[in-house]
């Protein structure tokens, strides 16, 4: 019973706190809607507020822009129809000038009218004239024809004939002035041109000679040299190819060669071994290979300095090692190397008188002998065959005909083939360049080795004795003693049918066998 009451209470105090709590709820939203729908209205009236702001601020500011609108195009306006004036005033002035004008070609044009009245009227009148005249003249013709005895023709024909004449003869002394005043100008400036470049180039000359002396320190030293059985200076004339002269000079030994390089190889040898003192035939070898190695060496180092002297770049090792050689050859006393450089400079300096190509004139200059390096080795002229070498060595076209044409062996067809002819000309004629003699000599000796030479089995053969002796070394291996006497006999008889000569010649032919070993 009391269980069911306490039920009973607990579920009437459960529904009064639901319907208390329900009725609060409800009362709270309610509080709340209304709060809201109060918020609501205040946001709508200041939204309604705001937009009717902003309508008031949006009319004000497009009166402003339309009133604004309305100023700019009055101005606009305004501009323009002071432009449309202002043209309008230019027309006027335009056709007013325009009507100007056309009055005065109005009234031009009457005057013209007027004046090509008057013209056709003198016209007229001279063509009446005109006829007049010619039936003049003609009348005239006609009586001096009767006077004269002659045609108009025919006397036309004699005037025309004697006008050819006086102009024909007019024509041929103002030729032949023109023709003496251009040879006389271009002499004169040919001479002017050639002095020039002799005065801006002077050059010393030494004469070349046949013989070196070497000096010795004492006379003992004259038979070191010679050695015993004279094995000694034949060695050493063997190796060399010179003539050693051992006679009364005091404390000198005099070497005797056409062949300036074989000449200065014997000296500098004798010189190196007089110092060492050890004269031997083997010592003799050892010194003459190693001086001429050195000769090989200062041959090129020559042809270096004669190109840098010469302002001459990018020559051929071979070309420097050949314009190297000149510096041992003479010609006609004079030494071509110095030659070379001579006719170098004059090239040059005509050539800047001339206005051409300098540095390719000194280049054809200082190439203009580099046969002459090798003729007594080719056939043929000293010109053709350095033209040919040139050519080889990537020399250019104008430098190898010039070098060609120096002494006309074929036609000179460029300007630098006649300065490198006068510049060559200039060198070898001026006084004291050159000795024919000397060079006769020479050349006597060159043949004399080349004849030599021609036959099989001869190794080197030298001229000495001022070429009174041609001394012929064979190898023992191609040639028998038997062989050797035959050829000295050929060798004789060859010359006595080529060469002219003084005297008598005497051919000696040296065969030797060498057997040679090292003790270690």
């Amino acid at each position: 019973m009391y269980i069911l009451l306490y039920i009973f209470i607990s579920a009437l105090i459960l529904g009064v706190g639901f319907l208390a709590g329900f009725f609060y709820r409800k009362y709270l939203m309610d509080s709340h809607v209304a709060s809201l729908e109060a918020l609501g209205k205040k946001i709508l009236e200041d939204a309604r507020r705001e937009a009717d702001n902003l309508k008031k601020e949006t009319r004000l500011q497009a009166k402003d822009q339309l009133y604004q609108m309305k100023l700019d195009f009055e101005k606009e306006t305004q501009e323009r129809r002071q432009e449309i004036n202002l043209v309008e005033r230019r027309l006027l002035q335009k056709e007013e000038n325009l009507e100007k004008k056309s009055t005065l070609l109005d009234e031009r044009e009457l005057e013209l009218t007027k004046r090509l009245k008057g013209l056709e009227r003198q016209e007229k009148d001279l063509a009446d004239k005109q006829d007049h005249y010619q039936k003049l003249v003609a009348e005239q013709s006609a009586r001096l024809e009767e006077l004269a005895g002659m045609s108009a023709a025919e006397a036309k024909d004699l005037l025309l004939k004697n006008m050819e004449r006086e102009v024909r003869a007019e024509a041929a002394r103002l030729v032949k002035r023109v023709d003496t005043e251009a040879r006389e100008m271009a002499d004169r400036k040919a001479k002017e041109i050639i002095s020039l470049a002799i005065k801006r180039y002077a050059s010393d000359y030494v004469a070349e000679q046949s013989v070196s002396v070497v000096p010795l320190p004492n006379e003992e030293m004259k038979g070191r040299i010679i050695g015993r059985e004279g094995r000694n200076i034949r060695a050493l004339e063997a190796a060399t190819g010179v003539d050693i002269i051992i006679d009364d000079t005091p404390e000198a030994v005099i070497l005797s060669a056409f062949n300036p390089i074989r000449r200065e190889i014997a000296r500098r040898s004798l010189d190196r071994l007089i110092t060492d003192g050890r004269i031997h035939p083997g010592r003799i070898e050892e010194i003459v290979d190693k001086v001429t190695q050195e000769m090989e060496a200062g041959i090129r180092e020559a042809g270096e300095e004669a190109a840098f002297d010469a302002g001459v770049h990018g020559l051929h090792h071979d070309l420097i090692k050949l314009l190297g050689k000149l510096k041992y050859r003479t010609s006609y006393g004079q030494n071509v190397l110095q030659h070379s450089l001579e006719v170098c400079y004059l090239c040059g300096i005509m050539a800047a008188e001339l206005g051409l190509n300098e540095k390719q004139a000194r280049r054809a200059g200082l190439l203009h002998d580099i046969g002459k390096a090798v003729d007594h080795e080719a056939e043929g002229v000293h010109a053709l065959i350095g033209a040919d070498l040139a050519k080889r060595f990537g020399e250019s076209p104008k430098v190898v005909q010039a070098i060609a044409a120096h002494h006309d062996d074929i036609p000179v067809d460029t300007i630098l083939a006649v300065l490198v002819q006068a510049a060559d000309t200039l060198s070898g004629a001026r006084p004291g360049a050159r000795r024919e003699m000397l060079e006769t000599y020479i050349k006597r000796l060159e043949n004399l080795e080349k004849i030599a030479r021609s036959f099989n089995g001869i190794s080197k053969s030298y001229a000495i004795q001022a070429g009174r002796e041609i001394r012929l070394i064979v190898e023992s291996d191609k040639v028998t003693d038997e062989e050797a006497t035959l050829i000295s006999r050929d060798v004789a008889k060859k010359i006595e049918a080529e060469l002219t000569y003084p005297g008598q010649i005497k051919v000696t032919v040296i065969r030797e066998t060498r057997a040679v070993e090292f003790a270690r």
